[in-house]
């Protein structure tokens, strides 16, 4: 890894030794594959004489995403934190540095690679103490951001303090993956700052879900990019109490139009499952009784509210108010409908979820888009027409055709623009009109692929909740 005050570089004298996070090396800014911790190079090793059988090309790629993010993304902080760059924007998003440290799970019993993930993590919660309504953060507090004018003025360690609820699952799911990737607690009881997190967090989603009555949060953006701002003076549509937990903006960043994102409920009620399973192993009935009870609300108010009434054949909505309003559409971006089986939620052939998977795969999406280089899902953030890398990844993950896995995987190796990388977006009819030059989610994301298409899945690290199935009839 590199270090923080190095724009684009390695970690120099003074950093991470002993296989640790080190200078790198190519002019990309990734890092020598020798110069991975061991674990890494056993599991780049083994990944690629696999892969090799499949596309020369993927075994290619999956070494190079793998020293890409821990040698340009990852920073480590003089106090064993690791503060992780989302890409080509300065700032660390807690969901997305979940997502990009995530295929390194896999290699967790090298203890290099364990106290990088736990330098992550500690990170997240130190942030998630700091404004858990935020969604993505600067290194140091020196009031950085994207040049926008919020109000309230957010504090200066947030880059942008858009409330996700997807984004609060994120340390909870990185918590979760290195208990179960190396059979250790001690990631968490350094200190109480976990417990803290996870009970702040607990009581955060308590008060929205009755959002019109208890939530302080409010969100104004002034000038030119006022669009940003949620309705009613920043408190955002109105809603009414379903058991689920209000959000104001979705995990692409743009703002609801109804204040239940059914995709990042389900996320929140399987981490929330994941926290009971958690606090149970540290000895705290309390917080483990505490979100049980709570993941079962959400979850409730999921099945119940977040299906569409009145359709034949029922689907998951997008997003829902409680009032009547539904949204029947889905975004490229985590949480997404498409992603449920990924997320825990559901088994891959859940008969709902078939039928929303059906539904989101065409043209009744109105973000599905078509064309001669690719077919899939985009998303209102970027241009008509652009389809997002992370959404075929997830076609592919989510599904148990291993053609259609496959010539996914091989789709995303000849639609990154010869650049070797994972854009955001890209024209279905143009692989080089491209959005984001360096997007470290969709690299991750597509090392995940890489790795599943090998037999080396991380969703046996990731809680699950134990069914969904609505009722029949």
């Amino acid at each position: 890894m590199r270090s923080i005050d190095e724009p684009d570089g390695g970690l120099r004298e003074g950093g991470w030794q002993e296989g640790g996070l080190r200078e790198s090396g190519p002019q990309d800014g990734g890092l020598p594959e020798r110069e991975l911790p061991e674990g890494l190079r056993a599991l780049s090793a083994d990944v690629r004489r696999e892969l090799r059988s499949l596309d020369p090309r993927a075994a290619d790629r999956f070494t190079g995403l793998l020293t890409g993010t821990w040698g340009r993304a990852m920073r480590p902080l003089p106090d064993g934190e690791v503060f992780v760059l989302t890409g080509d924007i300065p700032a660390m998003w807690l969901r997305d540095s979940t997502a990009q440290v995530r295929p390194y799970l896999l290699a967790a019993d090298d203890p290099a690679v364990a106290a990088a993930l736990t330098g992550v993590l500690r990170r997240q919660l130190r942030y998630v103490l700091a404004d858990p309504y935020a969604n993505s953060f600067n290194a140091e507090p020196d009031g950085s951001g994207a040049g926008y004018i919020d109000e309230p003025t957010p504090d200066p360690l947030v880059w942008e303090q858009k409330y996700e609820v997807d984004s609060l699952c994120a340390p909870l799911q990185l918590a979760y993956g290195i208990w179960r990737a190396t059979g250790s607690l001690g990631h968490l009881t350094a200190d109480d700052r976990f417990v803290r997190a996870a009970r702040r967090i607990v009581a955060l989603w308590r008060v929205e879900q009755d959002h019109e009555n208890r939530s302080p949060y409010e969100f104004r953006r002034l000038g030119d990019d006022a669009f940003d701002s949620l309705p009613r003076g920043g408190r955002g549509a109105p809603v009414a109490p379903t058991g689920m937990t209000w959000s104001g903006f979705r995990p692409s960043d743009d703002r609801c139009h109804h204040g239940y994102l059914v995709p990042s409920n389900a996320m929140a009620a399987v981490s929330l499952a994941g926290l009971a399973e958690l606090a149970t192993a540290l000895g705290d009935p309390g917080l483990a009784a505490d979100a049980m009870a709570l993941s079962g609300e959400i979850a409730t108010g999921v099945r119940t509210h977040g299906v569409t009434a009145g359709a034949d054949p029922a689907v998951y909505a997008y997003e829902v108010d409680g009032l009547g309003g539904q949204l029947l559409m889905d975004d490229a971006n985590i949480p997404s409908l498409l992603s449920l089986p990924y997320l825990g939620w559901c088994d891959p052939g859940d008969q709902l979820y078939l039928r929303t998977r059906e539904f989101v795969l065409s043209d009744a999406n109105p973000y599905y888009y078509a064309g001669g280089w690719a077919s899939g899902i985009g998303s209102p953030h970027t241009p008509p027409g652009h389809v997002w890398p992370l959404s075929l990844t997830m076609q592919a993950l989510t599904s148990d055709d291993a053609g259609e896995r496959t010539r996914l995987a091989e789709l995303l190796l000849r639609t990154d623009a010869g650049t070797g990388s994972v854009h955001e977006s890209f024209h279905v009819d143009d692989p080089a009109n491209f959005t984001r030059a360096w997007f470290g989610w969709g690299d991750a994301l597509f090392a995940e692929l890489l790795l599943d298409l090998t037999g080396r899945s991380t969703g046996r690290l990731h809680p699950r909740l134990s069914t969904t199935e609505l009722p029949s009839g």
